[in-house]
Formats: C-alpha cells, sequence, structure tokens
C-alpha cells in the first residue's frame, strides 16, 4: 500500500512539474528566486535567446496609456514629413477627456521633430495632439494607419483609438508591447529622443527644458537603448524598455504598476536578479 502511495505521488510530482515546465520559458541557466514585482503585467525578453526569461500575464490585454506615442512616432516617421516644418498648439489640442496639464500653451509655435521628441521623452500630450492633427487627413488618418502598422507588426491583440493615449481603449499585451518596441528601436529618431535624460525647445525668445518621464535613463546603472513611461487611471504606471542588462539585449514591460515609483522599482530589481551569480542547472537536474 505505501509503495503505491510512493507511486501515485511520484506521479503526481511529475505531472505538477510538467504544467510548471510547460509554462516555463527555456533558460539555459537560473538566476536564482525570481523577482517579486509589483507590476500585475510583465514581460522580460532577452533577444539574444528570443525567450521570455520572466512573464506575468503577458497576454493579458490592458490599456496602455502613453506607451501609444511609440506608435505615433512611428507613424509619423512613416510619411516621411519635414521634422523642421512650424506647428502651432492651438485650442483643439487640449485634453478635455482627463484635464491634463501642459506646459505648451495656445499659440506657441514648435517645429515638428521638437513636437516629436517631447511626445516621447517628456510624454506631452499636446505635442502628440499637434502631431496627429497636422498629420494630412488629420488625426482619423493617423489613428487608422497606427492600427494597420500594429497588423503588420503582428500585434494581433493591440488597437488604437487615439495618437495620444488617454483613451482606455487604447489596449495591447505585453507579448505585443515586444513587437513594438523592437520596432520603434529601428528609428534613430525614436531611440534618441527616449533616452536623452531632458530636451530644449526654443519657443520665441523662450528657452523650455522638459525631462524625461523615465528617471532610470539618468542613471549610470543602466544602458538604456529606448524608453517609454504611461499612466492614466485605468492603465496604471506603464514602462517600456530596450536594455543592456546583464550584457544581454532585453526588452522589459511593466504595466498597471500599482504605485508611482513601483515601475521604477521593478525595473530594478529584474536588473538585479539578471546581474545576480548564475547557478548553471543541467537539463537533468532540473526534471528531477
Amino acid at each position: 500500500m505505501k509503495i503505491k502511495q510512493g507511486l501515485i505521488g511520484s506521479l503526481l510530482g511529475v505531472l505538477a512539474w510538467s504544467a510548471v515546465a510547460a509554462d516555463m520559458p527555456y533558460l539555459p541557466y537560473f538566476h536564482g528566486k525570481l523577482p517579486r514585482l509589483g507590476s500585475a503585467i510583465a514581460l522580460i525578453y532577452d533577444e539574444q535567446t528570443q525567450q521570455p526569461l520572466y512573464r506575468k500575464h503577458e497576454n493579458e490585454v490592458t490599456p496602455i496609456a502613453s506607451i501609444t506615442k511609440l506608435m505615433t512616432a512611428m507613424v509619423i516617421l512613416d510619411a516621411r514629413l519635414p521634422l523642421d516644418e512650424p506647428i502651432t498648439i492651438t485650442r483643439e489640442d487640449r485634453d478635455r477627456l482627463k484635464g491634463t496639464k501642459s506646459r505648451l500653451r495656445e499659440g506657441m509655435t514648435l517645429r515638428r521633430g521638437d513636437l516629436l521628441a517631447l511626445a516621447l521623452m517628456a510624454s506631452e500630450n499636446r505635442a502628440a495632439s499637434a502631431l496627429a492633427r497636422t498629420f494630412p487627413g488629420g488625426t482619423p488618418v493617423m489613428v487608422a494607419l497606427m492600427n494597420a502598422k500594429a497588423r503588420e507588426l503582428g500585434m494581433n491583440y493591440t488597437r488604437f483609438a487615439g495618437p495620444v493615449g488617454l483613451q482606455s481603449e487604447n489596449v495591447s499585451t505585453a507579448h505585443d508591447l515586444v513587437k513594438m518596441v523592437q520596432a520603434a528601436e529601428t528609428y534613430p529618431e525614436i531611440r534618441r529622443a527616449t533616452t536623452q535624460s531632458s530636451h530644449t525647445v526654443q519657443v520665441g525668445t523662450q528657452a523650455m527644458r522638459f525631462g524625461n518621464t523615465n528617471p532610470l535613463v539618468r542613471s549610470r546603472n543602466w544602458e538604456i537603448g529606448l524608453s517609454k513611461t504611461g499612466y492614466i487611471s485605468e492603465a496604471g504606471n506603464c514602462l517600456v524598455m530596450k536594455a543592456r542588462v546583464s550584457d544581454r539585449p532585453t526588452v522589459i514591460v511593466l504595466l498597471d504598476s500599482w504605485g508611482k515609483h513601483t515601475r521604477v522599482g521593478d525595473a530594478n530589481r529584474i536588473k538585479n536578479w539578471m546581474e545576480s551569480p548564475v547557478r548553471r542547472v543541467s537539463r537533468k537536474s532540473r526534471i528531477r
């Protein structure tokens, strides 16, 4: 009887391990205990092995807030519009949905390239709105092209209702956002804008300095190639990055973080985990 119970226990153990293993990414090593993240949705993708290192609800469809602006920027750049063309902020660019504030006042005129930089690194909503409003065909055409671009990239669970990210109908998954980050990284203008710590624009006789919404770009401990933050109440705090961590090209997606600083804390926890001493484990020992 005891032997039968032991066999049953062993079989249950094997079945339980198989169920877990089926949901685990293939890893040539373990980094030890997985980090505890405050973000409700997370995906760490190793571009070197093309495998996820960590995943948490990565296929859940969720609002993505200003992460949207990466797609807005790609569509603008794909259109090859002159970046030195002046664009004036108007009443139409005011946020009537969430009532967010902006330092860009009505009547201010900036170059399209500066508006693009501010939309990306400072997440300026009026900048993104003005870019879409002055796009050939206007905002509706811009949004249609954003959705077409998403389909082209294989982002099957992504939908855009607007170019700014204020609408909760702008949704995606962590898995889809890895694809968007990888596509956005191919644009030098996006890489440059999203990783600079600040950007100064000349508006008439006034020089206006804007800071990056991701404080990690100012850290010497990080080697970041692309970055974008986002927040609306429906989406929580969001962060996507392409970075080199532990000498590996890595895409980090953190969505629906419950606190303002949680996304940054989670990114640092991920970095510490990946840089912890590696304990190599043979395939045989992993299936015991």
